[in-house]
């Protein structure tokens, strides 16, 4: 089975500063160790709020260290600092918008604030970027909806195999492929 190399980016400035713990990469850390069988190795990344500084780790992460998926945590809402979409639009070849649109129905089911979101998704060269937002409870609700369709999303874009534990999440793959 492949090692799945996964980048994970936190976009906070008081994450990046040391001001508190960040909880939300820990919660998509988490979920992975749910979703995947295959072996896979985690990038971290811990950023302020700054395109510039996340566009570097999107891009270090996709083009350097060879990230198959790289998920983003923090700066999806209208804050004037929240800045994460527009940094992974501004590194993308190809936006996946399906994703932030399916991301906003299921947490509206949760919280009529859903939708101040701006969650996307993108392909840089054989690495698939999702936005995510920021609170642990919502990464798990937003990750359960997408996921299905991460493992053929990969395989379409030429990246590694994933194999996902069917007893938490069912990853689709269309007969044949």
């Amino acid at each position: 089975m492949d090692t799945i190399r996964i980048g994970v980016v936190t976009a906070s400035d008081r994450a990046s500063a040391g001001i508190y713990e960040d909880l939300s990469g820990k919660a998509i850390v988490e979920t992975m160790e749910e979703y995947l069988l295959n072996p896979f190795e985690i990038l971290y990344r811990c950023v302020p709020d700054e395109q510039e500084r996340i566009e570097e780790a999107l891009k270090e992460l996709c083009d350097r260290e060879g990230a198959a998926l790289v998920v983003t945590t923090g700066g999806t809402g209208p804050a004037p600092r929240d800045v994460t979409p527009e940094a992974t639009e501004a590194v993308c070849d190809k936006i996946l918008p399906g994703f932030g649109e399916l991301m906003r129905a299921v947490s509206l089911n949760y919280v009529p604030t859903a939708i101040l979101s701006r969650q996307t998704a993108g392909i840089r060269g054989k690495s698939l970027i999702i936005n995510l937002p920021g609170k642990p409870k919502s990464i798990r609700e937003c990750l359960d909806a997408v996921f299905p369709a991460v493992p053929y999303c990969i395989d379409l874009i030429g990246g590694p195999y994933i194999v996902t534990n069917e007893e938490v999440i069912r990853a689709f793959r269309p007969k044949g492929s």
